[in-house]
């Protein structure tokens, strides 16, 4: 019976590099030198706000099925985690590297029973022979299932987002912040070297006609007059005619080296399409908040497309998108409109509260609005609503 012995790794000269390191995308055939691996990226604070903003708010937003029973696949796709994070970590994924990947497992009447979020690195996709379809391998994580080969593309919900293959498969945003990536290093090498070979001194002390000292005796000098200013109590330093002391002063080029690394964070809000001001609190201040939230609206919508499409297409049914949770958790927004409706005469009254009590803004055992009664007030009167008491005159 032949032995086989099976390594977990690749040997690249004296070094073992495992398979499941992201280095091991560098030799592994002609592979892209302007590769940014997703681990890289999310060390970036401003990547990080911007996936873990963009992720949460889609995930949040309420997909609704033509169907009711792919409406509760979509609610509850995952028996090992919530629908919230199971549709955050699709997004993520999404926004990171372009693609996404979801498996349909299906019991023997070839009916959904759950879904499994798929890393990219466990899947690989292939053309037919014929170019009617895609197939894919997968590699599962579960060591009783392992590796499936060929799977239809109708088992595989495949998201994507722009495509430079007609779209079969999805490009990363990244690979558009490569040479911003480089540039930031750079820029932070220089700033903590600039930092590490800075003397940090409150001052410069001049011995005028003391001769030549030599570093010791300098030192000492040093050290006595640090500790007559701490022993002076904040009081004033007093030195002799052969001593001159000057302050320095915090100049601003301090400031501009550690405000230059700052710049990136308006490129990465330009490739992933939402306003700077959701990632520095800044961004321009000439827009008003309406704009900014309406330029955000159309960032959500468009990634959002992507999904609804593929899944209207595998489920065979329609799947429509409700960006307000997102964009307005707290519904003050929607009233705010309701209202201006209803003062508009656009609508009554009567259906701005049937609207607000579908959202959970009003609650459904709301009761009905008592009328109330107009009191005419003339001068300093005031009308009595009992009759039998007259009028009380004040």
């Amino acid at each position: 019976m032949p032995v086989f012995n099976i390594k977990n790794s690749l040997d690249v000269g004296a070094t073992s590099i495992p398979f499941d390191d992201p280095a091991i995308v560098n030799f592994l055939g002609d592979i892209d030198s302007q590769y940014i691996s997703a681990k890289e990226a999310l060390e970036n604070s401003d990547i990080y706000s911007a996936i873990f903003q963009l992720s949460g708010d889609l995930a949040t937003a309420y997909l609704t099925a033509g169907k009711r029973r792919w409406q509760k696949m979509i609610d509850a796709p995952s028996a090992t985690t919530n629908k919230h994070s199971f549709w955050q970590a699709v997004f993520a994924q999404l926004l990171l590297g372009g693609e996404a990947f979801i498996y349909r497992w299906r019991n023997v009447n070839g009916i959904d029973v759950r879904w499994e979020y798929l890393r990219p690195s466990q899947v690989s996709a292939f053309l037919l022979n014929d170019g009617t379809g895609l197939t894919y391998n997968v590699t599962f994580d579960e060591p009783g299932i392992g590796v499936i080969n060929n799977i239809p593309q109708n088992d595989m919900l495949h998201f994507r987002l722009l495509s430079k293959t007609g779209g079969m498969t999805g490009v990363s945003p990244l690979k558009a912040l490569t040479q911003e990536f480089n540039i930031k290093k750079s820029s932070n090498k220089l700033t903590l070297t600039a930092l590490k070979q800075a003397i940090v001194s409150p001052g410069i002390l001049k011995m005028s006609k003391g001769g030549l000292l030599n570093w010791k005796q300098k030192a000492a000098r040093s050290k006595e007059f640090m500790r007559q200013a701490q022993a002076s109590n904040n009081g004033p330093i007093v030195i002799d005619d052969l001593e001159d002391y000057k302050p320095l002063e915090i100049k601003s080029d301090v400031a501009k080296l550690l405000a230059q690394s700052d710049w990136t964070g308006t490129q990465i809000a330009k490739v992933f399409g939402i306003p700077n001001s959701y990632l520095n609190g800044q961004g321009d201040q000439q827009s008003s908040i309406d704009q900014i939230k309406g330029m955000y609206a159309n960032a959500l919508s468009r990634y959002m497309e992507s999904v609804t499409s593929e899944l209207s297409n595998k489920l065979s049914t329609t799947v429509t998108v409700n960006l307000r949770p997102a964009l307005d958790p707290l519904q003050d927004g929607y009233a705010s409109t309701l209202a201006n409706l209803v003062k508009n005469g656009v609508i009554a009254h009567n259906q701005a509260t049937f609207l607000l009590q579908e959202t959970g803004y009003f609650p459904e055992t709301l009761p009905d609005a008592e009328k109330s009664k107009l009191l005419s007030l003339k001068g300093g009167e005031q009308q009595n609503e009992d009759p039998d008491q007259g009028t009380d005159c004040r």
